[in-house]
């Protein structure tokens, strides 16, 4: 359990779920939250990893620093995506291990689920069949995290454990037309159709794809609920149990950015679907008493409320 003057690092506390997990602790009256920028602490150097971590002596770790992005990112970029990821999160466990931490929360991603899963996907489907080929080296990479966390376990008895979030969006997201996840490239994709008058939405593929989303703030909560909690698992799923073709979030989005417009799309069959459907079972994470609070459009609007601030737009 964590107590309230607990020394706690976040590693990746800019990122979009590092920056939520830092204020779901401050909400809950964390006081002593420990974050290193890049230009002080290079986590892809062993030794400065170890170094800082035997020197500021934190009982607990939650590592949300990673390489990610979008479906074009992960298949274009996949040598960078599989090496900064195995080295960031390699040093980061290794030297809590070797620091004398021992209890520490891995962040993954659904994509470590094989392409063609039985739906909804139960943790124990790790490693059953094939991986999506656009993101398999990332999906290798956070594979391989989930493994050193419970061969440490099995080992050396710490208590490390994995969070498997399905898609996450929210507040400090990445806004771009290729490189980031679909969905805030869908935001800002139906912001400029709103305020430029656009006659039609490019959508990559077909639009069937079925995704399943998250709030960032609410996986943050899943992570601090987690780590105060005994589990006996090493991986647990997070996620909403509800899904929707990638179309459909088209539709809904739309509905918190333009209201009273409809939205024509033109889809890009020249780009890639990715994984047919991503359903998440959560059925361990809510029989440890834990489930997600915030209702989509309400989590929509307050995301699209941080796309105008970062973006300097005041065109409401």
């Amino acid at each position: 359990m964590i107590n309230l003057n607990s020394k706690i690092y976040v590693a990746g506390h800019k990122g979009l779920v590092g920056s939520a997990i830092c204020r779901r602790l401050r909400q809950k009256g964390y006081r002593n939250i420990i974050t290193a920028s890049k230009s002080k602490l290079d986590l892809t150097n062993q030794n400065k990893v170890y170094n800082f971590l035997k020197k500021i002596k934190p009982k607990f770790i939650f590592i949300a620093a990673a390489k990610v992005g979008g479906i074009n990112l992960n298949e274009k970029y996949k040598a960078d995506m599989i090496y900064q990821n195995l080295v960031i999160q390699t040093n980061l466990i290794d030297a809590a291990y070797r620091a004398g931490v021992r209890d520490l929360l891995f962040l993954g991603s659904s994509c470590v689920y094989p392409r063609n899963c039985k739906q909804p996907i139960k943790e124990e489907y790790l490693l059953t069949s094939e991986l999506e080929k656009t993101n398999d080296a990332y999906a290798i990479a956070k594979i391989a995290g989930i493994k050193m966390c419970e061969s440490y376990n099995n080992q050396f008895n710490t208590n490390f454990k994995c969070i498997m979030p399905t898609n996450t969006f929210g507040p400090n997201d990445k806004y771009n037309d290729s490189h980031s996840h679909f969905f805030p490239a869908l935001i800002k994709k139906i912001h400029e159709y709103k305020i430029y008058n656009k006659k039609k939405l490019v959508l990559w593929g077909n639009g069937n794809a079925r995704r399943e989303m998250i709030y960032v703030d609410d996986l943050a909560d899943a992570c601090v609920f987690f780590m105060n909690k005994k589990i006996r698992e090493t991986i647990v799923n997070i996620g909403t149990g509800v899904d929707f073709r990638i179309k459909d979030y088209v539709r809904i989005i739309g509905k918190v950015i333009i209201p009273n417009k409809k939205i024509y799309i033109r889809y890009d069959k020249s780009k890639p679907n990715g994984t047919p459907r991503k359903l998440l079972n959560t059925n361990l994470a809510k029989s440890y008493g834990w489930k997600p609070k915030t209702k989509l459009e309400k989590a929509i609007f307050h995301t699209y409320m941080d796309f105008l601030n970062k973006n300097h737009v005041y065109k409401y």
